[in-house]
């Protein structure tokens, strides 16, 4: 537009628009898309080119942060040749209490299935990790903010009994606001449910595994994702009980930098580990070696 008003300064209203810098055979204008390649970082703001990011993880090359990933994903990056087998994915929610707030709970389970293609928020899988035989779960946070209803609740319990049952490593990767307030009581249940299923593992000596995300939160924090033999976070995760604005509100105190992220509550000795991404596949492969190996 700007090279269109100079050269009618020139030369009058008769002056000719400029000619295009691509040109098709078909005498139409060649635009180069650009949109939707490029990602710019949450953190430092950089612009990313998508294909590269994707080949890190969804990890920014220049200041490491971790982009939030689907369910999909996380197990496509952890299973040996993203490749697994499904299980408990026919289970469904039901609305019990007739729960509504600005919309009925029927609407948000709905909307959640449609945006995700998923039953709800977990999805379960059997393989191999590093070669080693595992069951591993993976939370989707964009199904209603991977809340633990009666299905998840379900579904986790059915995959420890299976690890225990086929002797399979288990791996539970958290993302999850908590408890489904939806379901009430129901999804308080569930803490004590797959608690009770992860004791019987421990008793059978299959090892558990935990991986904290971004966020860990509420009665998740409460119960499975804490009692891993081993629990390792990404770095930057939010993991705590009640969030830090919740906790300042409370207290009347300003929160120390960093609290309740995942390299504050290692410091601290709440994790065994804060593990990047791109090297969480085989930190895990390689735990599995040590907590698999027989007793002498």
């Amino acid at each position: 537009m700007a090279m269109i008003g100079t050269l009618r300064a020139l030369f009058g209203p008769s002056a000719p628009s400029p000619m295009p810098l691509f040109r098709k055979k078909d005498g139409g204008d060649k635009r180069v898309h650009t949109e939707g390649l490029w990602i710019k970082c949450d953190a430092c703001s950089e612009p990313i080119w998508k294909k590269d990011l994707e080949a890190l993880g969804m990890v920014c090359a220049k200041c490491g942060f971790h982009f939030k990933i689907s369910a999909r994903q996380r197990l496509s990056m952890l299973f040996d040749d993203g490749a697994w087998e499904t299980f408990g994915g026919n289970l469904r929610s039901t609305n019990a209490l007739r729960f509504t707030d600005r919309k009925s709970y029927d609407e948000r389970l709905q909307k959640a299935k449609e945006q995700t293609g998923l039953s709800d928020a977990v999805i379960c899988g059997a393989g191999t990790l590093e070669r080693h035989r595992v069951v591993i779960c993976a939370m989707e946070y964009r199904f209603i903010g991977g809340s633990m209803g009666a299905v998840v609740g379900e579904k986790l319990t059915r995959a420890a009994e299976r690890a225990e049952r086929e002797n399979r490593a288990l791996v539970f990767v958290s993302a999850s606001g908590g408890a489904r307030m939806m379901e009430g009581v129901v999804s308080l249940v569930q803490m004590a449910k797959v608690s009770a299923a992860l004791k019987r593992l421990d008793q059978a000596k299959v090892p558990y595994v935990s991986v904290l995300t971004d966020p860990t939160t509420g009665g998740v924090t409460a119960s499975f994702a804490m009692l891993g033999d081993l629990n390792i976070a990404e770095p930057g995760a939010l993991i705590g009980f009640a969030g830090p604005r919740v906790i300042e509100q409370t207290i009347r105190q300003k929160l120390p930098k960093g609290f309740q992220r995942s390299e504050f509550l290692l410091q601290h000795g709440m994790l065994d580990a804060v593990v990047p991404r791109p090297q969480l596949k085989p930190y895990i492969g390689n735990a599995l070696k040590f907590l698999l190996r027989p007793e002498p």
